[in-house]
């Protein structure tokens, strides 16, 4: 008799921690809301992409070159590319969102990414219209375990691209110029954007920004 209620625990025992291990594995599914505000006086942005990851991934490190993908969001507001390359680590990453649509100065913008338990940070990024090659972005910040966090994003230079302020080199509606520049080096590196100079067609007065140019709230809603 002891014998059987010493193999049933056995092997209760190893379901248990089989499935521990699964679950751990899989993590458990959690649903944010991420509540982007254009805080600029003059700027528009372009499609924002959000991604749920472990902390060890990063959009993008400052001083460091900008890669391919955030090259292409910088200059064009292009995120195909980097959903290509979120999509291809998915030990990293998993839970993607992204908008619709061009984020008016002072509207608001809501996106509901479904995650699992297993990703703790939060990134996310577009291209800030008119500009050459800056985006705005959170950089790996972290998920709230519970209830909600807000963020202030600010812009960075992508360093892909040299800044002209000329609206034949910058695509959107206030230019309607050319998005990318492969030609174009720019400065090398990623740094905080030190917004508009007004040297080219780009009016200080219109569409200069101090400080952060957007607020994100980010609340665990499940």
């Amino acid at each position: 008799m002891k014998n059987i209620i010493l193999a049933c625990l056995v092997g209760f025992f190893a379901f248990a921690s089989t499935a521990y291990a699964e679950s751990h594995r899989s993590g458990v599914r959690i649903v944010y809301t991420v509540e982007i505000t254009n805080i600029t006086k003059g700027v528009y942005f372009t499609p924002f992409l959000t991604a749920a990851h472990r902390d060890n991934l990063a959009f993008f490190e400052v001083g460091e070159e900008a890669s391919e993908p955030l090259a292409a969001i910088a200059e064009g507001g292009d995120i195909a590319p980097m959903i290509e390359y979120l999509e291809s680590r998915p030990r990293l990453v998993n839970g993607l969102a992204q908008s619709e649509g061009l984020l008016a100065p002072g509207a608001s913008v809501r996106l509901r990414l479904v995650s699992d338990s297993r990703m703790n940070s939060l990134s996310l990024a577009s291209m800030l219209l008119p500009t050459n090659d800056t985006f705005v972005a959170l950089n790996s910040v972290a998920l709230p375990r519970r209830g909600s966090a807000v963020f202030y994003a600010n812009a960075y230079d992508a360093g892909s691209e040299m800044n002209d302020e000329l609206c034949m080199s910058i695509p959107g509606p206030q230019c309607g110029g050319v998005p990318f520049s492969p030609e174009d080096d720019g400065e090398g590196y990623v740094y905080p954007s030190p917004g508009i100079h007004g040297e080219g067609e780009l009016t200080r007065s219109a569409y200069d920004w101090q400080g952060p140019v957007a607020k994100v709230v980010v609340r665990r809603v499940r």
